[in-house]
């Protein structure tokens, strides 16, 4: 089969298509025929040579698919060849042939195609256990999503909106703010031109917010915490920005605030399965019914994944960039 490897640490000139043997299954995995792959952030991360995959996971990178099941394995109940599939991976999505354990693969949803099913897993996995277990986001309260306009972004304002919460974004540029708007934000504040502490006191009535999903980190630490309502949560799950903040904790014991997040690739099997299971049931309906939808800004022939990564770290993009594989 044909694959994207990452030659060295570096720029995405490094990614270059390999032949490599199809994976075989597992007793408990799936063989997928991938007609479509998600690009990911945490790819990034792995061409620099910044996150490396897990013990005895492929070195080829993607995290999650969409395609045709090729091959059962022999204690795997539920799934045929043939079977429409999408799925969350550790990694080996750059690929036409990927393996998946089974208790992290779902059905499309109804009505939906490969490309758009391929931006599910990484994205849905993630804002669902983030947002509304860890940071236990509820009706009638109130989301600040940072970075509103990429993947994670979009999923996340549009779950939140669908599950009856306020919702408020950042995004860098003036386009960005109105898809955020466009997808349910309240309101979504230009951070190059405007503060967004200042706004969003302001759109609360000095009261904060609920729950902040950010993935930037550092000098944002501080003004997340000053963003946060009494018994407010924190949930961080990137660092773009940098890993290191100075901050002041007496907000943090005054208002009995929750600093909390997590990574999603290094989780067990079982951990990913039950996460998996939330998904199906609390997800994929309001995909089903349109109330959510999935954001594909561009899509790339497997090919050019380097393409596709100079595209995100452009972040000129709103919502989900994907790979397609041809048949």
């Amino acid at each position: 089969m044909i694959a994207i490897a990452i030659r060295e640490p570096g720029g995405p000139e490094v990614l270059v298509p390999v032949e490599r043997p199809v994976p075989q299954p597992g007793p408990a995995e799936l063989l997928i025929k991938v007609a479509a792959a998600g690009v990911n952030r945490p790819d990034v991360m792995q061409r620099q040579g910044r996150y490396t995959p897990p013990p005895g996971v492929t070195d080829i990178p993607g995290l999650e698919v969409a395609g045709t099941v090729a091959a059962v394995g022999a204690e795997v109940r539920g799934w045929s060849v043939g079977d429409e599939v999408c799925a969350l991976l550790a990694g080996g999505g750059y690929a036409e042939y990927a393996v998946a354990p089974a208790p992290q693969c779902l059905p499309w949803p109804a009505g939906m195609d490969a490309r758009h099913a391929a931006g599910l897993p990484e994205v849905m996995f993630t804002v669902w256990t983030n947002v509304f277990e860890r940071g236990r986001l509820a009706e009638g309260e109130t989301l600040l999503v940072h970075g509103g306009s990429s993947g994670i972004g979009t999923a996340a304002i549009q779950l939140a909106r669908a599950r009856g919460a306020r919702v408020f974004a950042t995004a860098g540029s003036d386009d960005k703010c109105r898809a955020c708007e466009a997808l349910g934000a309240e309101r979504c504040i230009n951070y190059r031109d405007e503060d967004s502490v200042a706004a969003i006191k302001a759109l609360t009535g000095d009261r904060g917010v609920d729950v902040v999903l950010d993935m930037v980190g550092a000098d944002y630490m501080q003004r997340n915490i000053d963003l946060l309502a009494l018994d407010g949560r924190l949930v961080q799950i990137a660092q773009l920005g940098g890993y290191r903040s100075t901050i002041n904790t007496i907000p943090i014991l005054q208002r009995r605030l929750t600093i909390t997040g997590s990574t999603l690739r290094p989780r067990t099997i079982d951990e990913k399965g039950r996460i998996a299971r939330a998904v199906h049931e609390q997800v994929w309906p309001l995909l089903e019914s349109g109330a959510v939808r999935v954001l594909v800004h561009q899509t790339f022939p497997l090919s050019q994944a380097a393409e596709a990564h100079g595209v995100l770290e452009s972040s000129v993009h709103v919502g989900k960039l994907i790979l397609l594989v041809e048949s």
